[in-house]
């Protein structure tokens, strides 16, 4: 999965004293576009020397120090050689290093935690960066941290099949039934009624698998499988799903990268090993 960066290692713990030295990597957002050339990031050095009052500690890798640049300003002078990119785009091109998408992802959810609360919800007053621990601080007292979103990937199976996906739009590839959790809802609960939403169907002996950050969308996705109840027959809502139909073992598709927990239940179901 995306985070399986061995021998690679992630630190993302606050170090709110951390400043960038002379090679710093720096991770550049521009809306939800990151700044590259290649599958590279630009360096502090690269950037004039009054970018760097702006620069935010993200996360150390190999005890090399990431920060972050909100690069939204376009009047603001950027390195030769790089673009921005969509992090999906990045993600999809084929050539860039597995660790640096997930640091590309992992960035983006804190850029846009970072962006998104620039003024308190409560007062409408400018928030600070906390000096001790990730977090933003206002006058009033308000205090935010970064939020994670739970949601699920939902395995159902029947016997030898298992029930899969296509999204009406967006993602082209076979999936899993998922949703997110609602407030004063379960995980368990929520794989339930996503099972019941998506194709009508009653599970039971729901089981947990395995979790994974997905930090494009805020995530934290919690994988589950879980039996058919029943009535095997189902009644798909078409107004989010184009397919959804029960595959045997050999004839599950496999989507095009190893990167997600959809992709990896599948194929442990592919290959018998649920």
């Amino acid at each position: 999965m995306i985070q399986d960066i061995y021998p690679h290692k992630l630190d993302n713990h606050y170090y709110p004293d951390r400043r960038p030295a002379a090679k710093s990597p720096v991770i550049a957002f521009r809306k939800q576009d990151v700044l590259v050339k290649g599958d590279l990031f630009p360096s502090s050095d690269e950037f004039p020397e009054d970018i760097t009052d702006k620069l935010i500690y993200l996360f150390s890798l190999d005890e090399e120090n990431y920060f972050y640049l909100d690069a939204g300003d376009e009047s603001m002078k950027l390195p030769d050689g790089y673009e921005f990119i969509s992090v999906r785009t990045f993600r999809r091109m084929g050539t860039a290093e597995k660790y640096r998408v997930f640091l590309a992802y992992t960035a983006l959810q804190l850029a846009n935690w970072y962006r998104g609360n620039k003024y308190c919800g409560w007062c409408g007053r400018k928030t600070s960066i906390d000096t001790k621990e990730r977090a933003l601080r206002c006058e009033c007292g308000n205090v935010i941290y970064p939020r994670i979103v739970p949601a699920v990937i939902v395995g159902i199976t029947n016997g030898d099949k298992i029930l899969v996906t296509q999204y009406k739009t967006g993602f082209a590839h076979y999936a899993l039934v998922a949703g997110f959790t609602e407030i004063g809802e379960t995980l368990e609960e929520t794989v339930a009624r996503e099972a019941m939403e998506e194709t009508g169907l009653k599970v039971k002996n729901i089981r947990y698998y395995k979790s994974q950050p997905w930090g494009i969308v805020d995530d934290i996705l919690v994988g589950f499988y879980c039996d058919v109840d029943g009535d095997d027959t189902i009644r798909m809502d078409e107004g989010e799903l184009k397919v959804a139909e029960w595959r045997s073992r050999e004839d599950v598709e496999l989507q095009p990268d190893d990167y997600s927990l959809t992709n990896e239940m599948m194929t442990m179901f592919k290959e018998g090993r649920i």
